[in-house]
């Protein structure tokens, strides 16, 4: 006799559940980098411009970390993929538009308001073009200025005006025109090194261990300048490359133009 039941639906005994869960490590780095973003927001409605950078980039550290450890220790998952956009946006959208309005943006009006949002709402725009476009683009390449970059010329602009003591009424318009500049070359095809074709795993020469140190004892000379002006070069050299190209008459999108990539086989046919 048919007691109703469908064997077909029912979980055979010889196969083990798989427990559904999170991994710990890499989304506690992203949490913490949250935080980051977070704690700048806080920082900047108590005047304290000073903490709320240094939050930023702090977020921008743990950023890059998150995504390694989680392929190093094997635990990449949908759960943190997602977090770790959520988690960009809030530190590299909400934050620096935040930081940059409270800071002197606030002073022009409705301008003020309008370049934060603008900078906020493309780094919306990029996050979510870049989750849906990651199958497709040249992976040596970054389509647009990447967020983290964005926020580093936003905060590093205002981390040096705090060190140096500048007034900042005088900064008001760079403020204005830089927030805009960040926020748009976000949503841009201009192509940006992405810098993730160098292994840490290959061995490199002697020599590129001492660049490194003399990198790092370079920053510390005024480490406000220097990091600003790192990223100040780094967002203008995507725009050179795309002049360069198109002066040269090669492709300047990053869809698809690299042809040694093993996920993109197919894409140039």
């Amino acid at each position: 006799m048919h007691d109703g039941s469908d064997p077909l639906n029912e979980p055979s005994a010889d196969i083990p559940r798989r427990r559904k869960g999170i991994y710990m490590l890499p989304n506690m780095i992203t949490l913490a980098a949250l935080f980051g973003g977070f704690y700048a927001i806080v920082m900047a409605m108590n005047g304290r411009f000073d903490l709320a950078t240094v939050g930023i980039f702090a977020a921008m550290v743990l950023d890059s970390l998150d995504g390694r450890v989680a392929r190093m220790t094997n635990t990449q998952s949908a759960f943190g993929e997602q977090m770790d956009s959520l988690s960009d946006m809030v530190s590299f959208g909400a934050a620096p538009g935040l930081v940059a309005y409270v800071w002197v943006l606030k002073d022009i009006g409705r301008w003020g308001w309008i370049a934060a949002f603008v900078y906020c709402a493309c780094a919306a725009l990029r996050l979510a073009r870049f989750n849906v476009n990651t199958g497709v683009v040249d992976k040596r390449y970054f389509q647009g200025l990447p967020s983290p970059a964005a926020a580093a010329l936003v905060s590093g602009f205002i981390w040096l005006a705090t060190e140096l003591e500048l007034d900042r009424a005088d900064l008001t318009w760079p403020m204005f025109a830089l927030t805009l500049y960040a926020g748009l070359t976000m949503v841009t095809n201009v192509p940006f090194y992405s810098f993730k074709d160098l292994s840490l795993k290959k061995s490199v020469p002697f020599a590129a261990i001492v660049l490194v140190a003399l990198g790092i004892a370079v920053i510390n000379i005024h480490p406000p300048t220097v990091l600003f002006g790192l990223f100040v070069v780094y967002g203008l050299s995507g725009y050179a490359m795309y002049f360069w190209r198109k002066a040269k008459g090669r492709p300047t999108s990053v869809i698809s133009t690299s042809t040694d990539e093993p996920d993109e086989r197919g894409l140039h046919e």
